[in-house]
């Protein structure tokens, strides 16, 4: 009998199992992937293009080493709407105003490089002095609590199809026996789609209408488009606006690789190290914007797979990379896809976004950060606050000017500010029940 905690190598596992768990990974990263297409305005075909190539791109430049899945980022939502506003004021065409945004976040794209630089040059130890568990663990619980709105929000257009989701996720995890084991995330979404079809609550009859086979890259939803119309002034305002914000999408990236190093055990910002993953994330958002493709960035859902199947060889994102790029060029399974209930998606992401912030409580446990000290409070209970108040109180951002940041970059950057400022002990006297100072 495998004992609960076993940690599987996909070569041990043979071809077959590790293609279900590639294809259980690119149905993790695809609710969230397309969305922010759907959400923006840009093509979902050339999204699922280049979040494959971006994720191989990714491995490449780190080593092979990192089981990392590069989906669509969130946090340019905010540039997206305000170049788009901007453009389409100025007579442009939604598809065009895009366009312009899409420069903007391949400049934005570039800031990584500046990051993974310095970096390189003044050590990996040096920056992440600015990192400690009691900044990344609260970052990291406070990823998964702000993503779990979308899951519960999901889930309520049918609660039914979410329970049968989530308990055929933990019912295979717990109890299921071989392949059945380590595919739970996948069998949720089947079971669930399976019923909900069964329920009548599926119209396929778009399926119908949509092509075997298309190519995705169309030169109008590039940024050859934005050269052709030459408007200088847009040019410069879209950067100005959207560049900014790579700061807090570096942020991001670096829980992500806290979270994922938990995970796994593999300290990965050391070794393949912080500049080298920089790196991939920031050609394969770069390159995405050049062809029209929206934001990469490392995506929580992959990681919550990881920790739930413990299947953490890389080779097995790779092969659901492969599978996004060859689903590209087919519209009707994205059509099949995009057609999933989206309680079935709630469910199964109820359980993944949880246990990303599971593997951030994880982190504070095991590194001892000591929560009797006021100064940790102080820095862990912002970024919670910060990143939970600002998503559900205020629009999901803060506008200061163009540029929108999101809750969770806010409180990433006034949980490293303040660590780096206050002192490790703040020397402050806490008064008892009794009245008594100790």
């Amino acid at each position: 009998m495998e004992p609960q905690n076993a940690i599987y190598d996909a070569r041990q596992l043979g071809t077959p199992r590790m293609m279900i768990l590639g294809v259980q990974h690119l149905f993790a990263m695809f609710g969230a992937t397309v969305l922010v297409p759907l959400l923006t305005g840009l093509d979902v075909s050339i999204t699922l293009l280049f979040a494959g190539i971006g994720t191989l791109l990714f491995h490449f430049i780190s080593k092979w080493n990192v089981p990392a899945f590069l989906g669509s980022s969130f946090a340019f939502l905010g540039g997206y709407a305000s170049v788009k506003e901007m453009g389409v004021s100025q007579g442009l065409s939604e598809t065009l105003a895009l366009d312009y945004a899409c420069l903007g976040v391949a400049c934005a794209g570039l800031m990584y490089f500046v990051m993974a630089g310095l970096i390189r040059s003044f050590g990996v130890k040096k920056i992440l002095q600015y990192f400690p568990p009691v900044v990344t663990g609260p970052i990291v619980i406070a990823i998964g609590l702000v993503l779990s709105g979308s899951a519960i929000t999901n889930c309520q257009t049918n609660w039914l199809l979410a329970i049968i989701s989530i308990i055929t996720v933990i019912v295979s995890s717990i109890w299921g026996k071989g392949i059945i084991k380590i595919i739970p995330v996948l069998l949720g979404v089947i079971v669930s789609y399976v019923i909900a079809a069964c329920m009548g609550q599926v119209d396929f009859s778009p399926l119908g209408e949509a092509a075997w086979v298309g190519f995705p890259i169309h030169k109008d939803r590039t940024i050859l488009a934005v050269l052709e119309d030459g408007n200088t002034t847009l040019m410069l305002s879209t950067i100005l606006a959207v560049m900014p914000i790579a700061f807090a999408t570096i942020m991001e990236h670096i829980g992500d690789m806290f979270a994922i190093s938990s995970t796994v055990g593999k300290d990965f910002l050391a070794e393949p190290g912080l500049h080298r993953t920089l790196t991939g994330d920031g050609i394969a958002t770069a390159i995405a914007s050049v062809f029209g493709a929206p934001a990469n960035t490392t995506y929580g859902e992959n990681t919550g797979v990881l920790n739930l199947t413990k299947v953490f060889d890389p080779r097995v994102i790779r092969i659901a990379a492969c599978l996004a790029i060859i689903l590209a060029f087919c519209p009707k399974f994205a059509c099949l896809v995009q057609l999933m209930p989206a309680a079935t998606i709630g469910g199964v992401s109820l359980i993944l976004y949880g246990m990303i912030s599971a593997v951030g409580v994880r982190n504070l446990v095991e590194e001892k950060v000591d929560l009797k000290s006021s100064r940790n409070v102080f820095v862990a209970a912002l970024i919670l606050v910060l990143a939970i108040g600002v998503k559900y109180g205020a629009n999901d951002d803060i506008a200061l000017g163009p540029i929108h940041l999101s809750g969770l970059a806010i409180a990433a950057i006034v949980g490293i500010f303040l660590n780096a400022i206050m002192p490790d002990k703040l020397g402050m006297k806490v008064k008892s029940f009794k009245g008594k100072e100790k």
